[in-house]
């Protein structure tokens, strides 16, 4: 007779709804630990030397940075598309996960959505600084004026003003949707009347009604389905920057699927950081168990792989081509001055995710901690190699140079990370990090419901 393997608890412990609800919004009620001022302190410093760096760039102008007419985008570029991917893993999580009832989802989904706008704002600052005159930005819209301008429709750079503004609109109604159930439940909680009043306002009335629910899964549904798409569209059209130019190593159609799974591979990995953290840190290891770090991992190893196979597509079309600009691009990413970046590049992205395909491996949480970490300097690492080795060797050898960045850009982004961590804090202490409702959902399919291996050996 066969038997149907045994699926691991999505909840560990005896957990009722009452002791579910009291221990994810614990952070909430409680006050905060030294931890989580001493990371506030950290982040908030950070994120006053990356706008003290910003004010710079603005009353200087663009000049403080060290591009130059060869290497015209560098820092600046390389980290919009490696925050624009951090930012993917929210949306595939909580649309295409959902859309396909995966229930391990639920004790990450919250935290990613939130990582996912955060990950987006620091990404849409740096396209804006590059501008040179920032209060300028409104120009990138499309609006009548008496002037008669009129954006470019064919540059791929307007279709990223349109693709991360629609993405970042969707994702922040998609998380505050999901939020509502659990603002009410908060609201109910809370002592201060203060609190109360400012929950009662952004629940919007929930009541936890029949009818309250059934609108609810109407709109996490339509939602869903105009996310997904997003997850696909997004990073295909910020490849486009690249892939309709006629610069070597740049002009080539692998470029939007290479891109998205990148995107995916590298958000993934950032959610592993801070989930590992923040489930030591509020004591939620019966919530973000071992099995949904394993989940994740899984994913990890299939993008990650896409991404190593797009990686050596891009050597053997650049050898079959017979082009030589094509060839000499990719021979001086490997061997030329930056063969450095490139190296770290090939050993974070594709050597070190395979070591996932051993399970003692993919349930350890230290290694699942320092691979995480690697994957995204590794990712960043891609995305530099992309952009300033195609650069700096021009079609004309008189305009070769090298490019490094100035302490005015690794301020900025150094203040980007002050930003992302420092919401992820605020976020943390206001909202409940877990989808209480949805845990809920799946405490009947948890650990505490046919995980007797004698009782089904007896059937």
């Amino acid at each position: 007779m066969y038997v149907s393997p045994i699926r691991e608890p999505l909840i560990t412990g005896k957990k009722t709804y009452k002791k579910i609800t009291d221990e994810i919004t614990a952070p909430i009620e409680g006050k905060a630990g030294k931890a989580w001022y001493a990371g506030i302190t950290l982040t908030i410093s950070a994120l006053l030397l990356g706008l003290a760096m910003m004010a710079w760039t603005i009353w200087e102008g663009i000049g403080t940075w060290g591009l130059n007419k060869t290497v015209g985008w560098g820092w600046g570029i390389t980290n919009f598309v490696w925050w624009v991917g951090i930012g993917h893993a929210g949306t595939f999580i909580s649309a295409i996960l959902l859309l396909f009832r995966q229930k391990w989802r639920t004790s990450i989904n919250r935290s990613a959505e939130a990582m996912t706008l955060f990950a987006v704002m620091c990404a849409g600052l740096f396209p804006l600084i590059h501008m040179g005159r920032p209060l300028l930005g409104f120009f990138v819209f499309p609006y009548p004026n008496t002037r008669d301008l009129w954006v470019n429709f064919n540059s791929p750079l307007l279709w990223d003003v349109f693709a991360i503004s629609t993405y970042f609109s969707v994702s922040l109604l998609f998380w505050y949707v999901g939020l509502i159930p659990d603002i009410g439940t908060v609201r109910d909680k809370v002592k201060s009347k203060f609190k109360k009043a400012i929950y009662g306002f952004l629940s919007f009335g929930w009541t936890g009604s029949a009818r309250h629910w059934s609108r609810h899964e109407t709109i996490s549904l339509i939602l869903a389905g105009l996310a997904a798409p997003l997850v696909l569209s997004v990073h295909s059209i910020v490849s486009s920057d690249f892939a309709t130019s006629v610069i070597p190593g740049w002009h080539t159609t692998i470029f939007p699927p290479y891109f998205v799974s990148g995107a995916i591979f590298s958000g993934f990995a950032m959610v592993l950081t801070l989930m590992i953290i923040t489930r030591k840190v509020l004591n939620l290891e019966n919530y973000i168990t071992v099995g949904h770090v394993e989940s994740m991992n899984k994913i990890i190893i299939a993008t990650g792989s896409i991404v190593g196979i797009a990686y050596i597509t891009e050597l053997f079309i650049a050898w079959y081509s017979g082009v030589e600009y094509e060839q000499y691009a990719f021979l001086n990413r490997a061997t030329g001055p930056y063969w450095w970046a490139y190296a770290i590049m090939m050993t974070c992205n594709v050597i070190s995710p395979q070591l996932l395909w051993f399970k003692k491996l993919r349930r350890n949480l230290a290694f699942t901690f320092i691979l995480s970490i690697f994957i995204n300097i590794g990712m960043w690492f891609e995305r530099f190699v992309i952009i300033v080795t195609s650069l700096h060797r021009d079609y004309l050898p008189s305009s070769w140079t090298m490019y490094k960045p100035t302490f005015v850009e690794v301020g900025i982004f150094i203040g980007t990370l002050g930003l992302f961590f420092t919401c992820f804090l605020l976020f943390i202490r206001v909202f409940p990090v877990i989808a209480i409702a949805e845990v809920k959902s799946v405490l009947k399919s948890s650990g505490e419901k046919s995980t007797n291996k004698d009782k089904i050996e007896e059937s």
